[in-house]
């Protein structure tokens, strides 16, 4: 395009110099072709000068307001990125321009389709891979370590475990509990005389005859067998209700009593402390850690399956329930808002930081190369323009003349 643009220039000087030639004693019309010609050199120049001096200095002379791009570089950036941040990322536009896309329909319409779907879920399932592998065993499970048992060391036990004790005993779920006990407690009762005989005989006196020693066993083991019986039997009875009792006033203890409160803390220190909860407590990150990329290499896993199905389902939801999908798009309108409205200036510094950082000569190289082209055609409109006004201006002065 520069050579086409030069080669109208060097049209009208070929063709200035040849009316120039034969002005002198020729035709009329030929003052007017050299006029013309005149006048198109001088817009051909003018606007060869004004694109050039766009780049670079023209023919490299220390002219004043030249080569503006190189040496305003860094102006025009502080302008592009003002420009975009008032006009692109004002909150009106973003608010205005996501209203019109309908993100949270066009969401849904791309979630119902199953292999929309198990794509996400196959790239959630390579990003929790990919966490899961770059964080290290050691300083996650230190994390772990502490922060369990800070909370458990930190916190006291008494009050939430005389709580949680009241609220099983108020709602009666303890009496399975006893049920079963009792139950063990009359089986094993119920199998065991031998053992109860054997007790009886050897606290019986050494001059006791054995006659009598085994009738009084017989008697305590017929009285002890129907004792747990009863209590088996007989949800009212005397026992039961003791046993009911002993637990609400013990719950109550451990919220309001300072002796059972502190005897439960000294029970979780040594709890803590053991050796086996120590190392259940050093496993859990290993544990987890292994179920996690488990359920996450596993497209068939029960993780994998859920999150699927989930993602459908909010497809679903998404396409036929409007106010959920208002919902969304009041979320993505905010939090886009959010963005430009306290990060509007960091967004438009990487325009005007990258375009500081690139090079004077070679940043107008690469604007010249991708606008340089149209520009050239100012060069040739200057040229016929210049031509026809140079024309009317010789022929206006002529008819005055």
């Amino acid at each position: 395009m520069k050579l086409v643009a030069t080669g109208f220039f060097a049209a009208a000087t070929v063709v200035f110099v040849v009316a120039l030639l034969f002005e002198e004693g020729g035709p009329a019309w030929v003052g007017y072709v050299r006029a013309a010609a005149e006048a198109g050199m001088v817009g051909a120049l003018a606007d060869w000068f004004a694109v050039t001096a766009l780049f670079r200095r023209p023919l490299g002379l220390p002219i004043p307001h030249t080569a503006i791009i190189p040496t305003r570089k860094d102006a025009f950036g502080d302008a592009l990125g003002s420009f975009v941040g008032q006009n692109f990322l004002s909150e009106a536009v973003v608010r205005d321009k996501l209203r019109r896309v309908e993100v949270a329909r066009r969401l849904g319409e791309w979630l119902v389709r199953p292999e929309n779907a198990e794509r996400v879920t196959s790239e959630l399932a390579n990003v929790v891979r990919g966490a899961v592998t770059v964080l290290r065993d050691e300083d996650v499970q230190a994390v772990v370590e502490h922060a369990i048992a800070r909370r458990l060391v930190d916190r006291p036990w008494g009050p939430p475990l005389g709580r949680l004790l009241g609220q099983v005993l108020a709602d009666g779920a303890h009496h399975k509990l006893v049920d079963l006990v009792c139950d063990r407690a009359y089986d094993w009762v119920r199998d065991n005389y031998d053992k109860v005989m054997s007790v009886v005989t050897q606290r019986a006196p050494t001059w006791s005859p054995k006659f009598v020693d085994s009738l009084l066993g017989d008697k305590v083991y017929t009285e002890l067998l129907n004792f747990a019986w009863a209590v088996k039997t007989d949800v009212n009875h005397p026992m039961r209700l003791a046993v009911d009792q002993f637990l609400i006033e013990f719950a109550e203890d451990l919220r309001t009593d300072p002796a059972t409160m502190q005897r439960a803390d000294q029970v979780k220190q040594q709890v803590v402390g053991h050796p086996d909860v120590q190392r259940l407590i050093g496993s859990a990150w290993g544990t987890a850690k292994k179920m996690l990329l488990d359920a996450a290499e596993d497209p068939s896993s029960e993780l994998r399956r859920r999150v699927r199905e989930g993602l459908l389902s909010f497809g679903r939801r998404l396409v036929g329930d409007e106010s959920m999908r208002a919902k969304v798009d009041g979320w993505v309108e905010g939090a886009a808002a959010y963005v430009v409205t306290h990060y509007r200036d960091e967004i438009t510094t990487l325009i005007t930081d990258t375009v500081e950082r690139w090079d004077a000569e070679e940043t107008s190289r690469k604007i010249e190369l991708q606008v340089g082209r149209d520009l050239q055609f100012i060069r040739i409109n200057g040229t016929v323009v210049g031509a026809l006004a140079g024309l009317l201006i010789y022929t206006v002065g002529q008819l005055v003349v």
